[in-house]
C-alpha cells in the first residue's frame, strides 16, 4: 500500500509546469488528493521530500526533487525519476488538476 501511495504521489506531479509555480510548490509544500487519499507533500531544500497522510506525520515514503526548466522531477526508491510540469502562475492556496501515469490527482499548494 505505501509503495502504491508514494507512486501515486510521484505519477501525479508529473503533468505540465513553470518557475514561478514550481517555487510555490517546492518552498510551501502540497496536499494531494486521488482516489479517496490526502497526501502531504513536503520539499526540503537539499533536493529531498517527504511524503505522510494529512493529519498523520509519519513518512509513507521519501525521495529526491530536481527542477530541470519548468519541470519538476521526483524519484524514490520505488519510483524511477518522473519529470513533470504544472500549470502556470499558481501559488499558495491554488488547487488544480494533474494526471499522470496512476490517473488524475488535485494538487493544493500549501
Amino acid at each position: 500500500m505505501r509503495k502504491f501511495i508514494a507512486c501515486l504521489a510521484v505519477a501525479a506531479l508529473a503533468a505540465p509546469a513553470f518557475a514561478d509555480t514550481l517555487k510555490e510548490v517546492t518552498s510551501k509544500g502540497i496536499v494531494l488528493s486521488a482516489q479517496g487519499f490526502e497526501l502531504d507533500v513536503a520539499y526540503k531544500a537539499d533536493g529531498t521530500f517527504a511524503v505522510s497522510m494529512v493529519g498523520d506525520p509519519t513518512p509513507l515514503a521519501s525521495g529526491k526533487w530536481r527542477i530541470d526548466g519548468e519541470k519538476l522531477c521526483t524519484s524514490t526508491d520505488a519510483t524511477p525519476e518522473e519529470c513533470v510540469a504544472y500549470p502556470k502562475d499558481k501559488k499558495s492556496g491554488d488547487s488544480f488538476d494533474v494526471t499522470g501515469a496512476q490517473g488524475t490527482a488535485t494538487i493544493k499548494i500549501k
